[in-house]
């Protein structure tokens, strides 16, 4: 059995997660954590997880505990991983990164992107990132994964055999993206209202997504010509889900 440990449990991220592993017959979750939740029982908050964490409550972050589980999830904000990733590897715990803490290669490159210093430079070149289509080998032997955001999952597999057959530009490139209003997550936005999103659709991010990076790192390593790539993300109504159309000019 697998003992696994949670960072940030209260998200969507987080309880989906939670139901993946629930139905995963190896794994058993000892650990989930949430600083404004604590002492909750995770089917109180998520009726739909009754009968399968029936007894598992939510804790404050504890390194030492954490540090004991064969694996530790971060379904964290950017930058909350970065405090406790070195020290849970340490241990000899494997680290699955939900968040964009480590997806990107170059520390100043992330910092320009998520406006604050990278908190842990040194465990970059460890990362892999955690895309199968390109990474499969690398990611079943990783102490660090990194796993890719949910644009950069939907348009890097769907170019790959293309670019890899020669059939598009690679620095001709377009992703006309739709992502669910819960990609925006649980926190109260205006923008969020079911008034404001029901029956419409809204491009954002247009001069510059945070996953624009990572997505023209992905395309440059399936190969060896400049990747120049127009994305543009729209949200939704979808409750889930991820759609792109890609193309080239």
């Amino acid at each position: 059995m697998i003992n696994v440990g949670i960072v940030g449990g209260t998200g969507y991220t987080g309880v989906e997660l939670l139901r993946l592993l629930a139905q995963h017959p190896q794994v058993s979750v000892k650990a989930i954590t949430s600083r404004s939740e604590t002492g909750v029982k995770v089917c109180d908050m998520y009726p739909n997880l009754r009968g399968h964490y029936d007894t598992l409550a939510f804790s404050e972050p504890d390194a030492k505990a954490l540090g004991a589980m064969d694996a530790v999830f971060f379904a964290t904000p950017h930058g909350v991983a970065h405090a406790l990733a070195g020290e849970l590897l340490a241990n000899g715990t494997r680290v699955i990164d939900l968040s964009a803490d480590f997806r990107l290669r170059d520390a100043d490159e992330w910092s320009r992107w998520y406006d604050q210093p990278h908190g842990a430079p040194e465990l970059l070149e460890e990362a892999v990132y955690g895309l199968p289509e390109m990474h499969r080998e690398k990611i079943k032997t990783a102490r660090l994964i990194a796993v890719p955001g949910c644009y950069p999952t939907a348009v890097q597999p769907g170019y790959l055999p293309l670019l890899e057959a020669g059939l598009v530009d690679p620095s001709q490139l377009i992703a006309d993206c739709k992502s669910g209003v819960t990609g925006a997550g649980r926190g109260a936005k205006v923008a969020s209202l079911l008034a404001e999103a029901s029956e419409s659709m809204k491009a954002y991010g247009a001069g510059g997504h945070r996953h624009l990076p990572e997505i023209r790192q992905g395309l440059s390593d399936m190969q060896p010509n400049p990747v120049g790539l127009t994305f543009v993300p729209h949200l939704t109504p979808m409750i889930r889900g991820i759609h792109a159309t890609l193309s080239a000019r």
